[in-house]
């Protein structure tokens, strides 16, 4: 770590689930409550590594879904921090489901959600710069503030 901040690469986290029964519903699919569960816990720990600190949720922007994911799947998940704002962080997720029958692996599901870097009695405190260093990571250092503001902007009551 230098003094500006880490890079994104430095505080990614990966994380992998079994959807078992207890996680799905009448139809065999994994329940949406139980991934935005997992989703919370995985980009907490990216946060929390990030900024060496216990870092809380503040929202959740939107949780995508595009595959159903099946009971005996694995579930892959990887948080990654997509910008750093004042005591504020934006975090990526993308989830994959893994069909180890087929042997496929296919992203099912992305989401985005807002945490604070907060000390020990739980007050905001500055968090940690992020350094982007991929066409990848620039391109979501961008696309972070886009959402930011309109986050901003619905808060405000605009569209």
């Amino acid at each position: 770590m230098n003094q500006e901040g880490k890079t994104v690469k430095e505080s990614v986290i990966t994380t992998t689930e079994l959807v078992l029964p207890n996680h799905t519903n009448q139809l065999g699919n994994l329940l949406g409550g139980q991934l935005m569960h997992w989703i919370d816990i995985c980009a907490a720990l990216c946060a929390a590594k990030h900024n060496n600190r216990i870092c809380v949720t503040a929202s959740v922007d939107k949780v995508d879904f595009h595959h159903p994911v099946k009971l005996g799947d694995a579930v892959t998940l990887v948080a990654s921090v997509n910008r750093v704002f004042n005591t504020s962080m934006e975090i990526g997720v993308k989830v994959y489901a893994e069909y180890f029958k087929e042997g496929t692996r296919v992203h099912s599901n992305s989401a985005y959600l807002t945490f604070v870097s907060v000390n020990e009695t739980g007050k905001p405190v500055k968090a940690l710069a992020v350094i982007p260093e991929s066409e990848d990571e620039i391109r979501r250092y961008n696309e972070a503030l886009e959402r930011r503001n309109h986050r901003l902007r619905l808060l405000k009551g605009e569209s």
